[in-house]
């Protein structure tokens, strides 16, 4: 082998080596990229959410008070129905008769007292300037025509209730709303004895929508609203908002309409209703729902951010933030109520702070990250 090529490969070798060397060198890795946003600004009012449920704003059980045959069913089981709509007819024959017999009556004894007052004055007349025989014939005369009035006005008592019975026959729907299905059928002896049930009348439109509220939420109301001199309750200073469980959101408004003047001490809450516009019927008595009562006149600026930003360790609640030198920390916070997509920061938080909303995998408090702006969320 040539000497020289020996020579010129031990000079080469360790240049090799090296620039192997520097080729494997490490290298850390970039800061990590991450999502931040600014807490967003707002103006939100306090609510307290219930579990309420619906009651018939009026419902009713229709009698037949009257004894007699059922003559007539005249609606169909769930029809709507105005208020003095005919629903059953009881027959009427019989107290039609009974009327005619008190009117028939009373006729008769008014005749008897039109002539027992006229002979009264005759007799008064007669007995001015006679003997006494003349006076004892006006006094019978008087306790005559007296008693005749009094058969009148009983005879006149008797027509009125023969007429309330004869109208017992119709029996009608006391207000707007639903007849639900006859409990009688046609042909049926009702009345015997005590008043028979024949159907029932439910009132849907308005509904009433109760709900019982914590305690210390209703203290927490009532207080702000004393601050600003509004009284409890007062149903205009109280907005509700109310859905069906199996509705998202809250689609219909409601009026506060009544607040229990005790609170429960056994289940610490405030019984309270409201009155809901219920058009279509969509809201039956019965159904629960989810009712939201916010107080707008309590409105006040607050910072809000993602839930999807929130943790949680032993110590509470906490969001991950980038400070100024791109270092993430953890920020413990005081949480408010939840704003849809976001929540309420009452304590923990400045206007200006970097919070974390995506790429939370990647952020460990202490590493440096590269944070990038975020845009907010949706709702």
């Amino acid at each position: 082998m040539d000497l020289r090529l020996v020579m010129a490969a031990s000079v080469l070798a360790p240049l090799l080596l090296a620039a192997c060397k520097k080729e494997n060198a490490y290298m850390p890795p970039p800061p990590a990229a991450v999502g931040v946003m600014h807490p967003i600004a707002r103006t939100v009012a306090p609510y307290i959410n219930a579990t309420g449920m619906a009651v018939a704003y009026n419902q009713v059980t229709v009698m037949a008070r009257v004894q007699g045959f059922v003559q007539q069913i005249a609606y169909k089981d769930g029809d709507r129905v105005k208020a003095g709509q005919l629903l059953f007819l009881i027959e009427p024959a019989p107290y039609e008769a009974q009327l005619q017999q008190a009117q028939a009556q009373l006729a008769a004894d008014q005749a008897q007292y039109d002539f027992a007052a006229i002979e009264y004055q005759r007799q008064a007349t007669l007995a001015v300037n006679s003997f006494a025989a003349a006076q004892t014939a006006a006094d019978q005369a008087k306790a005559t025509r007296d008693s005749a009035k009094a058969k009148v006005e009983n005879d006149r008592a008797a027509v009125a209730i023969a007429s309330i019975n004869l109208g017992y026959t119709r029996v009608t729907a006391p207000f707007d709303g639903v007849a639900t299905n006859h409990l009688v059928s046609l042909g049926q002896l009702v009345g015997v004895g005590s008043p028979t049930a024949l159907a029932n009348v439910v009132q849907l439109d308005p509904i009433y929508v109760t709900f019982s509220a914590n305690d210390q939420e209703v203290q927490q109301f009532q207080t702000a609203l004393r601050k600003k001199g509004i009284p409890w309750p007062d149903p205009s200073a109280v907005s509700l908002a109310i859905g069906l469980t199996s509705q998202t959101g809250y689609p219909y408004q409601g009026q506060m309409d009544y607040v229990s003047p005790t609170a429960d001490s056994a289940t610490g809450t405030v019984l309270a209703r409201a009155v809901v516009q219920n058009p279509n019927n969509e809201i039956l008595p019965g159904y629960y729902t989810n009712v939201r009562a916010s107080a707008p006149v309590l409105a006040a600026p607050a910072l809000l951010v993602p839930e999807v930003s929130l943790g949680a360790d032993q110590e509470g609640r906490y969001v991950l933030v980038v400070n100024k030198d791109n270092v993430v920390e953890k920020r413990h916070l005081t949480l408010g109520q939840p704003e849809g997509a976001l929540r309420v920061i009452t304590a923990g938080l400045q206007p200006d702070d970097n919070v974390v909303v995506t790429g939370l995998e990647r952020a460990i408090p202490g590493n440096k990250v590269a944070p990038q702006p975020a845009p907010p969320p949706a709702s």
